[in-house]
C-alpha cells in the first residue's frame, strides 16, 4: 500500500452508482413486494454497507479505514434501477473504491435475488459521480504567485559547521506550490537581526510570506518567538497550534515548540522548528491550506 501516515485527516466524501438493467416487469415485482427471496432493496442495502466496511478485505491496495457514514438510495426508470452509494469518512485517503465497490455489491445483490425471475438482467455502469476532500480540494488558485522568503536562524549553520537542510526543504516546498522564493537566507541566532531582517521583508520589500526555521526550542540561544514579539502585529496562533497538533501525534517532542504565526502588515510570518524533521512534518500539516490566507487578506471569502 502507498504509505499516507504523512497525510493530516480530513473529511473524505465519495458518491457512486451502479445501474441495474432489468424487465418492466421484474420492476413492478420490486415495487408490489413480490420477490420470493423477499425485499431486494433492504437486502441489498445492507449489502452495501458491509461492503463499504470491509472494501479493503476485497481489494488489496484500499487502506483499512474507519466509515462513518454509508448512504443507499434508489433511482427507477422504465428498465432499469440505480444504486447510489454516499461514503463519509475522515481519514487521510479517499473512500472513491469504498463507494464503488459498495455500488457494485449491491447491484449484484439485487441481481441475485432476482436472477430466478429475469433472464434479461445485466449491470450497465458502475461510476464514480462525485469525490470531495484531501489537500487538492483546498488549493487556492492566485493569478499571480505569491512571493515569499525564508529565513534560517541557527549559529552552527552560520558559522559553517553544519550544512542547512530545513530551509532548502522549505524552499522546495513552497517552490512545489506554486510560490516564489525571493530570499534565502541563513543567519545566527540573533534576536535584533532578525527582528531587522523580518520588518525589511514585511515593511520594505513587501514579502508576501516569511516562513522561518530554527530558534523555537528551549536552548538559551533560541530567541525567534522574542523576536516575533517584537515584529508580529496580529498573532496567527491556529497555525502553529495545527503544525504543533499535527507533530505530536508523530513525536512527544512536538509540544516543546515555541513557533508562533501572525501577521505584520499584509505579510504573513510563519515560525517552524529547526528540525528538518519538524520542517516536514510542519509542512505537510500546513501546506496548501495556509496559502488560503491571502484570499483573507486581500478581503476575500472563503470560497476556493
Amino acid at each position: 500500500m502507498l504509505d499516507v501516515s504523512q497525510k493530516p485527516r480530513s473529511l473524505r466524501i465519495a458518491i457512486a452508482c451502479a445501474r441495474l438493467n432489468l424487465s418492466p416487469a421484474t420492476i413492478a415485482r420490486i415495487l408490489d413486494n413480490a420477490v420470493p427471496k423477499g425485499n431486494p432493496l433492504e437486502v441489498a442495502k445492507v449489502a452495501a454497507v458491509q461492503a463499504a466496511k470491509n472494501t479493503s478485505n476485497i481489494i488489496p491496495y484500499c487502506h483499512p479505514l474507519p466509515v462513518d457514514f454509508v448512504g443507499v438510495d434508489y433511482d427507477f426508470g422504465d428498465s432499469w434501477i440505480d444504486t447510489r452509494v454516499t461514503i463519509k469518512a475522515m481519514y487521510r485517503t479517499g473512500v472513491e473504491m469504498e463507494a464503488l465497490t459498495a455500488a457494485g455489491i449491491a447491484a449484484l445483490t439485487l441481481y441475485d435475488m432476482m436472477k430466478m425471475l429475469d433472464d434479461s438482467m445485466s449491470i450497465g455502469s458502475i461510476v464514480l459521480e462525485k469525490k470531495r476532500g484531501g489537500k487538492a480540494e483546498f488549493k487556492t488558485p492566485y493569478a499571480k504567485p505569491l512571493r515569499a522568503a525564508v529565513l534560517v536562524m541557527s549559529d552552527s549553520i552560520a558559522a559553517g559547521e553544519k550544512s542547512d537542510t530545513s530551509g532548502r526543504l522549505i524552499c522546495d516546498r513552497l517552490q512545489s506550490e506554486g510560490v516564489d522564493v525571493e530570499d534565502y537566507r541563513i543567519i545566527p541566532d540573533e534576536k535584533m537581526e532578525i527582528v531587522d531582517i523580518v520588518r525589511s521583508y514585511a515593511d520594505e520589500q513587501g514579502i508576501d510570506l516569511v516562513v522561518t526555521t530554527g530558534g523555537t526550542g528551549f536552548s538559551p540561544r533560541d530567541c525567534t518567538p522574542e523576536a516575533m514579539a517584537e515584529i508580529i502585529e496580529r498573532p496567527a496562533p491556529g497555525i502553529s497550534e495545527a503544525a504543533r497538533a499535527y507533530g505530536q501525534e508523530r513525536t512527544p517532542f512536538s509540544m516543546l515548540s515555541r513557533a508562533q504565526a501572525g501577521l505584520r502588515g499584509s505579510t504573513l510570518i510563519v515560525n517552524l522548528p529547526g528540525s528538518k524533521k519538524g520542517v516536514a512534518d510542519s509542512l505537510d500539516a500546513l501546506f496548501p491550506g495556509v496559502l488560503h490566507a491571502f484570499k483573507m487578506i486581500r478581503g476575500g471569502g472563503h470560497e476556493t
